[in-house]
């Protein structure tokens, strides 16, 4: 059984999807990032980062004891290892894989998170840091559109780089955009929108979403968040 530290975000998202994807057996803990459980000390446990999502694999691969990991990338790699889905064995497909998902985590997921920071929460516009970010955003919407021109997933098959990639493109309208401008990117989130894991991992803990109000985004944000080592104390 894994259990899973979550919140219907699209870091999250990419969690619940592969879990549901993958048939894998596994117990939710709902999280409310508003009101600052990823900064417990139990929490920090699991995901020294203070971040979310986690996984508890309590039966993980070569046995042992439970098994705790933290950042999405490094998690869909392990359950498609677990459950060996969506990601091909053979070396160069593999590592095409690999290569999107670390596009995603260290590109398109990171940039749009600005992005839609400075469009949304942001206390005052910054018209340089939205230009920045959306012109950005704008960039690296464009890479994928480029990528998926002949094909009909990321990476050949459909895998966790799709995975990974999705949740995020699932933003466009807050982000300001518009996939009419990408058709490429259009079809393909047409394709994986309609599968139905896919729409069950989405579904995952939306009756448990709060109002951002204004101390959940001081503590969102980092105002009121505690240190690591106070959080440990």
């Amino acid at each position: 059984m894994i259990e899973l530290y979550y919140a219907p975000t699209p870091n999250g998202w990419k969690i619940s999807i592969m879990l549901e994807e993958c048939g894998l057996p596994y117990e939710l803990h709902p999280m409310q990032l508003g009101r600052g459980d990823q900064h417990q000390p139990e929490y920090l446990k699991l995901s020294p980062n203070g971040r979310m999502p986690a996984i508890v694999d309590r039966d993980p691969i070569g046995g042992g004891e439970p098994l705790a990991m933290f950042e999405s990338g490094a998690i869909l790699i392990y359950l498609a290892e677990k459950s060996g889905r969506f990601m091909p064995q053979d070396t160069r497909a593999r590592f095409e894989v690999l290569q999107w998902l670390m596009w995603q985590m260290g590109g398109l997921g990171p940039m749009l998170g600005q992005n839609g920071h400075f469009l949304l929460y942001a206390p005052e516009k910054i018209a340089y840091a939205i230009d920045r970010y959306t012109r950005e955003a704008k960039r690296l919407y464009g890479v994928l559109d480029t990528q998926l021109a002949a094909r009909d997933y990321i990476a050949g098959d459909y895998s966790i780089a799709d995975i990974a990639c999705f949740p995020w493109i699932m933003t466009h309208k807050a982000q300001g955009l518009s996939l009419d401008d990408y058709p490429n990117v259009k079809r393909w989130y047409a394709t994986l929108r309609a599968r139905p894991k896919l729409q069950a991992g989405l579904a995952l803990g939306k009756q448990e979403t709060q109002p951002m109000d204004q101390q959940a985004r001081k503590i969102m944000f980092g105002v009121d968040a505690p240190s690591h080592a106070q959080a440990q104390q």
